[in-house]
């Protein structure tokens, strides 16, 4: 049954793991660097809930965190350590465990950190809400909750669902296809509405490559690679998404404000940094 499925998270952060360089891992340090505003992450705890990879948790202790990684799926929690050992880390600066987002008890034997980072995590836990709730409860006054959360499109978000559910019906060996397939029609949509927006600015005499160099830079550089994303979006499940104002309204009312946010037009996630308020803690 669906309902009851869950992607192997952990299996396809194995495979990208043997993707993963010294650029990759500077892509990502840059990319902590610009969401959090920092050039170092110095005397600052850090939580990475859902650490996947364990890509983020790197970088973030390279940058002078103390970190503490968790995730659900123990795949994911071997390819955390694995680069942990591979950093050669073995002090008490970066703890790997095994963990649920949705265990209240777990996270609050955690204590509180400075930063609590989950990019693309909660809405994969079938109680995205719930999560949300208990991240929240483990940010330090003044602190930072880094979150990144599928955008809510109404119709296509209803489309992507079913695209998942698709996909977890299908026979293991069908999958790769199915993946490709989606793949490939996601990107001749693209090109359409690329090629239209070109022909809009030849018509307004404008430059009309800028449509094409905006496609061609606008993946952020995290680091990650583009079989392995498609792969979790296509198969990524569970699967919730909210709109901004829900997030926003939903952590205003446990005493944080919005201090940055990136939001995507399609799908794909919107991105949120909020922070503890101290008159509110």
């Amino acid at each position: 049954m669906v309902e009851n499925s869950r992607f192997e998270f952990g299996r396809n952060w194995s495979n990208y793991l043997q993707k993963v360089d010294e650029d990759r891992i500077r892509q990502a340090e840059a990319s902590v660097r610009t969401t959090l505003r920092c050039e170092s992450l110095t005397q600052t705890r850090l939580l990475d809930a859902g650490s996947g990879s364990g890509l983020f948790s790197l970088a973030a202790h390279r940058l002078g965190a103390e970190v503490t990684s968790f995730d659900l799926d123990a795949d994911s929690v071997a390819c955390t350590e694995s680069l942990k050992v591979g950093a050669k880390v073995e002090d008490a600066s970066w703890q790997v465990l095994p963990g649920s987002i949705l265990d209240r008890d777990f996270l609050a034997k955690l204590g509180e950190f400075d930063v609590v980072y989950s990019w693309g995590v909660l809405h994969h836990t079938g109680h995205m809400w719930q999560g949300l709730d208990n991240l929240a409860g483990r940010v330090a006054v003044n602190g930072r909750l880094l979150i990144a959360i599928y955008n809510d499109q109404g119709f296509a978000s209803r489309v992507w669902s079913l695209v998942k559910q698709t996909y977890h019906k299908l026979p293991r060996f069908l999958r790769p296809c199915y993946v490709v397939a989606i793949g490939g029609w996601g990107f001749l949509c693209r090109v359409a509405v690329t090629f239209v927006a070109m022909l809009a600015r030849v018509i307004t005499l404008r430059n009309p490559l800028t449509p094409l160099s905006n496609w061609l830079v606008e993946r952020r550089a995290r680091g990650m690679h583009s079989w392995f994303d498609l792969v979790d979006w296509v198969g990524g499940w569970p699967f919730e998404v909210a709109r901004p104002c829900e997030v926003f309204r939903f952590l205003q009312d446990r005493g944080f404000e919005l201090t940055d946010m990136n939001t995507t037009p399609g799908h794909g996630c919107n991105e949120y940094v909020f922070r503890r308020r101290r008159d509110l803690a």
